[in-house]
């Protein structure tokens, strides 16, 4: 039990360094403060880029409002049949990748509302309408030091929007106080998309006009389609709020639905929702459908887990604590499943010799004539030595060292600056012979036996063992 001990303790206090570690990490992320460069546009969230006060506005004036965390699929069964408008605010935590968005533009097709109030939504998520293409551009870049939660800072140079036009959804409304960081809604149309389908409609028309076999009275039921197809709805994208550089609110039809595009999140934040008519706007986008208003959470990080005890501590650091004790236990149990303890290595001798190493490289270094390598190890550690003994640091220049050492010396200062020179310029690629070199080294030697400059107790050892 004794041998035990340790072992039990061990783990305790492995156990209660984990329970640290993970309270101090949960600690630092609730701490971590909001951003226009990452922002957190979840309804959960109270600070100034989340959007928990326009939510709970909705909630407690009586509009079908719910935080959707399942995965888009689920639209298209029996849970979304309720929905009526499904609301997507800022850039999600998590993408939204293009079989999610098919999944919604698919729902969109069959009747949904899509709400997408976000500077640069993905392309995927704008669907051409007939001829006509919508895009998003920005006009400025938010920076690091753009407080969201300072409204003078957000709102700087921007005058309020007012409505292009009276429409439903700029009921009410007056002006829109925008942020700086908003972005321009561009629309346009495709010529050679419209070429294309005026030469397919005079190519029916020819088939038809050569169709001898045609009845007449078909030509009243074509009229009647014509008809139909005119009274249709147009494709084109309703300008509701717009500015100089573009539109900021714009909608446009998806099959039996429409797609609303509102280009600045501010609007609907908890820090930008009581400027202006801000309030009536977005009040305004989710009540002109009635039905279930959906916000989409499952791509801000909040989808459900369908495990209710994990559900239960989501968000806190007890599910990290759990997973790296089981780890524990696990490795435990695999360690006294191998064996009671590791082997005990043989004793291993050395038997190679202190200086088999400096002799090996010294025979690299003359088959290789690497005379420059072997001055740099002699003449590294001199000017070392030297400029301690200058009371200087080691990159002063020689001149300075030379000089110093002369002073305190019997060596001459231009004598010892030229040996240090000659050295130098031998390490960095000069041209030098073996006996050169050999003559470098011995006068490098000789300067430290001058100073009375003790070689390290290595070296004395070395040259002990050489003997």
């Amino acid at each position: 039990m004794r041998q035990r001990i340790g072992l039990i303790l061990t783990i305790i206090v492995a156990l209660g360094v984990l329970i640290v570690i993970n309270s101090a990490a949960y600690v630092q992320e609730e701490n971590q403060e909001d951003s226009e460069l990452a922002p957190n546009r979840s309804t959960y969230n109270a600070r100034a880029t989340g959007t928990r006060a326009f939510y709970d506005f909705l909630s407690e004036s009586g509009y079908k409002v719910m935080r959707w965390r399942e995965p888009p699929d689920r639209l298209l069964g029996a849970g979304g049949q309720k929905v009526q408008t499904f609301v997507i605010i800022g850039r999600p935590r998590v993408p939204i990748d293009e079989n999610e968005a098919e999944t919604l533009l698919l729902w969109v097709k069959r009747g949904g509302r899509l709400v997408m109030i976000d500077r640069r939504p993905e392309e995927y998520l704008l669907p051409p309408s007939g001829e006509w293409s919508v895009t998003t551009e920005f006009i400025v870049y938010p920076g690091f030091n753009d407080d969201p939660a300072d409204q003078e800072q957000m709102t700087k140079d921007v005058k309020p929007v007012r409505p292009a036009q009276p429409t439903l959804l700029t009921r009410d409304v007056e002006s829109v106080m925008p942020s700086r960081f908003f972005s321009a809604i561009k629309f346009f149309t495709s010529n050679k998309s419209s070429g294309d389908k005026k030469s397919e409609q005079d190519d029916s028309k020819s088939e038809n006009a050569n169709n001898d076999q045609v009845p007449s009275g078909h030509s009243g039921k074509k009229d009647e389609l014509a008809d139909t197809n005119d009274s249709a709805v147009s494709p084109a994208p309703v300008v509701h709020l717009a500015t100089s550089s573009g539109a900021l609110l714009l909608d446009y039809p998806h099959g039996q639905g429409r797609i609303v595009v509102l280009s600045d999140p501010f609007i609907v934040a908890n820090d930008g929702i009581g400027l202006k008519d801000n309030l009536h706007l977005t009040i305004n986008l989710l009540s002109t459908s009635a039905g279930l208003i959906a916000f989409d959470e499952f791509h801000q990080g909040r989808g459900t887990t369908h495990n209710a005890f994990a559900s239960y501590f989501a968000g806190t650091p007890v599910l990290a604590i759990g997973g790296q004790i089981v780890l524990i236990i696990l490795l435990m149990v695999w360690t006294r499943g191998r064996r009671f303890a590791r082997p005990v290595p043989l004793p291993q001798v050395d038997r190679r010799s202190s200086l088999e190493f400096v002799a090996s490289m010294a025979e690299l270094q003359q088959r290789a004539q690497a005379f420059d390598l072997a001055i740099e190890n002699v003449y590294s550690r001199t000017r070392r030595v030297l400029a301690r003994y200058a009371g200087v640091d080691y990159n002063s220049p020689r001149s300075e060292i030379a000089a110093r050492v002369a002073g305190r010396s019997t060596l001459k200062a231009h004598q010892l600056e030229v040996l240090m020179r000659r050295s130098e310029e031998a390490i960095n690629g000069g041209p030098i012979t073996e006996r050169q070199s050999i003559q470098l080294v011995t006068r490098l030697r000789e300067v430290e036996a001058t100073l009375g400059l003790r070689m390290r107790s290595r070296e004395v050892k070395q040259t002990a063992q050489n003997i």
